[in-house]
C-alpha cells in the first residue's frame, strides 16, 4: 500500500522556446531566434508533485499517490497543466486570473531572456471543508509556495496549521509567500531566503544582517515554531537544526551545470523519505544528495526536455546517513514503512569487527533480495565469547554507527546472545541473508526463519577476506600482504 503526498502551493506553466541564433534584428540590437522546438511542463507547486511522484533517488517500493492542491485557472494553459500532472491527483481551487507562464526563449543552452505572463495565482472560492478531507488524506504534506498567494490564504493557513499537527509537513517557502505554519516538521529555504525571512522575523537571535550561515536555521527554528529547519547551501549541503545549534549535512561533489529546481527536487525528495519513514536526518541528507545529482544532470531544463525523469538521474542514490542517527530507531522505523506498503524485509547478521572488502560485498548482495536491510550486529560481550578476549576491536556502538554509513544499510539491531536466533524471532524478516561457505540447511537459524515463511539466502564471502586475518596481519606487522 503507497503513502499519499499532498502538495500545496502554486502552480505555473514552464515554456522553453529553444533554436539557433545567428544574426542580430534590423530593427534593435537584439539576437534573432529561429525557433526549433516549444516545450511546456508544469513548474511550482506542479513541478514538485512531479518529483513526488516520480520518487527519489534511493526510494525502494511503489512510488506514493500524489494529490496537487493548489489554484488553476480555466484556460488552454491551463489545460496543458492539467495534462502534464497525468497520474497527479488535482484539486483545483479558484484561481485568480489567468495560467502564470514562464517562457523561455533559448539558444545554444542559454536563456536569453524570459517573458511571464498571467496572475496574479491567488485563490478564491476555497471551500474550508474541502480542504480539510483532501488534507485529511495526506500521510505527508509539501508546500510548495511560489509567491503566488496560496500560503496567505487564512482558510488554507487554517487547514495547514491542523494538518501540520497530525502529519509530517514540509514547507519549502517564499519570500512573496506567507510565513510557515507553527509545527512543520522540516522548512527548507535557501541561503538567500533565509536571511530575508530572519530580517523579518526580527528575532531575538542573531541580527540577520551578522547572522553566520550556520546561525540561521537555529534562528529561524525558533521564530517559526518549527520541529527543524533545513537552509540549502549550494555545494555547501544544508545547515540542519532541530534543536540548539545547527549541523551542515554535506553534499557530494558534482560539476554543477543548472541549478534551477533545486530546491523542488530537495523539498520533494524531503517529503518522500520521510513518507517512506526516514527520519528527519536521514531525509535530509539523502535530499542534498538527490538535489546535487538533479544539479549534475542538468536541472529543471534537462527535466523539461526529457533529459531526466521525476525519480531524478540515474546515478543519483541515498546520501551517507549521519553518524549520529540512531540506528534502532532506524531499522525501526525503515521496517515498519516496507511492510506498510508490502515491501520485502531483509536482515543479515554478524560481527562486522574491522569492515573489509568481504563485508561490503555481502552487504550488497543482500540488499539487493529486498527492499530494506537490516543488520543483526553481535554485541561487544557476545563477540567476546565467539571470537576471544582481545575482539573485538571495534565496539559495537562504532561498528553500528559505520555500518549505518553504508548506503545499502538501512539499520542495526545489537543482539546480546551468541547467536541470532532470538533477535531474528523479533524482527521475523522475509529474508534472512548470511554469508559463508556452507549450505542453508547448515544454518541453525534456518528452520526458524522458515517457520514463519522466510528464507534463507547463503551468500558467498569474497576469498581471502577475513577480521582474523587482517588482525593478525596487523599484530604481526605484515599490513601490506593480502
Amino acid at each position: 500500500m503507497s503513502t499519499r503526498i499532498v502538495v500545496v502551493g502554486d502552480v505555473l506553466l514552464d515554456r522553453d522556446v529553444t533554436g539557433s541564433s545567428e544574426r542580430l534584428s534590423p530593427d534593435a540590437p537584439v539576437p534573432v531566434v529561429d525557433v526549433d522546438h516549444v516545450h511546456a511542463s508544469p513548474g511550482g507547486a506542479g513541478l514538485a508533485a512531479l518529483l513526488c511522484a516520480g520518487r527519489a533517488g534511493g526510494v525502494p517500493g511503489p512510488s506514493p499517490a500524489v494529490t496537487l492542491l493548489a489554484p488553476l485557472a480555466e484556460d488552454p494553459a491551463a489545460e496543458e497543466l492539467r495534462a502534464a500532472l497525468a497520474g497527479v491527483e488535482i484539486h483545483a481551487l479558484g484561481h485568480e486570473g489567468g495560467t502564470r507562464t514562464k517562457t523561455r526563449i533559448r539558444s545554444a543552452g542559454q536563456t536569453l531572456v524570459r517573458v511571464d505572463e498571467g496572475g496574479p495565482g491567488t485563490p478564491r472560492g476555497v471551500d474550508a471543508g474541502r480542504l480539510a478531507d483532501v488534507l485529511g488524506a495526506a500521510d505527508v504534506v509539501l508546500v510548495s509556495d511560489y509567491g503566488g498567494g496560496v500560503t496567505r490564504d487564512e482558510t488554507v493557513r487554517t487547514a495547514l496549521a491542523r494538518a501540520a499537527a497530525r502529519v509530517p509537513m514540509v514547507w519549502d517557502p517564499h519570500p512573496r509567500g506567507g510565513s510557515p505554519v507553527p509545527g512543520c516538521t522540516v522548512v527548507t529555504p535557501n541561503l538567500a531566503e533565509a536571511r530575508s525571512a530572519l530580517a523579518a522575523l526580527e528575532t531575538r537571535g542573531p541580527a540577520s544582517g551578522r547572522a553566520a550561515d550556520e546561525e540561521l536555521a537555529e534562528a529561524l527554528r525558533a521564530g517559526w515554531d518549527a520541529r527543524s529547519v533545513a537552509v540549502t547551501a549550494g555545494a555547501l549541503g544544508a545547515f540542519l537544526a532541530t534543536s540548539g545549534t545547527a549541523e551542515l549535512v554535506p553534499t557530494v561533489p558534482v560539476d554543477s551545470s543548472d541549478p534551477c529546481g533545486a530546491g523542488d527536487r530537495f523539498a520533494a525528495s524531503v517529503a518522500v523519505h520521510l513518507a517512506a519513514g526516514g527520519s528527519v536526518h536521514r531525509s535530509v541528507a539523502a535530499a542534498v544528495t538527490d538535489a546535487a545529482h538533479w544539479v549534475e544532470a542538468g536541472g529543471a531544463a534537462a527535466f523539461r526536455d526529457g533529459r531526466i525523469g521525476p525519480q531524478g538521474p540515474a546515478t543519483a542514490r541515498v546520501a551517507d546517513r549521519p553518524l549520529a542517527e540512531d540506528p534502532h530507531e532506524a531499522a525501526i522505523h525503515a521496517v515498519a514503512a516496507t511492510r506498510a506498503r508490502g515491501g520485502t524485509v531483509v536482515a543479515t547478521g554478524g560481527c562486522f569487527d574491522v569492515l573489509h572488502p568481504g563485508h561490503l560485498e555481502t552487504l550488497r548482495r543482500a540488499r539487493s533480495l529486498g527492499d530494506v536491510l537490516v543488520v543483526l550486529l553481535n554485541s561487544d560481550d557476545s563477540v567476546r565469547r565467539l571470537k576471544g578476549p582481545g575482539r573485538p576491536v571495534v565496539g559495537q556502538q562504532d561498528r553500528a554507527a559505520l555500518l549505518m554509513g553504508l548506503r545499502d544499510v538501512d539499520g542495526v539491531l545489537v543482539f546480546e546472545e551468541d547467536d541470532p536466533r532470538a533477535a531474528l524471532d523479533r524482527l521475523r524478516p522475509d529474508v534472512w541473508a548470511k554469508g559463508g561457505d556452507y549450505r542453508p540447511e547448515m544454518l541453525p537459524e534456518a528452520p526458524l526463519v522458515r517457520g514463519w515463511g522466510g528464507r534463507v539466502e547463503v551468500l558467498p564471502y569474497l576469498p581471502g577476506r577475513s577480521t582474523t586475518g587482517i588482525v593478525e596481519r596487523i599484530t604481526s606487522g605484515n599490513v601490506d600482504a593480502h
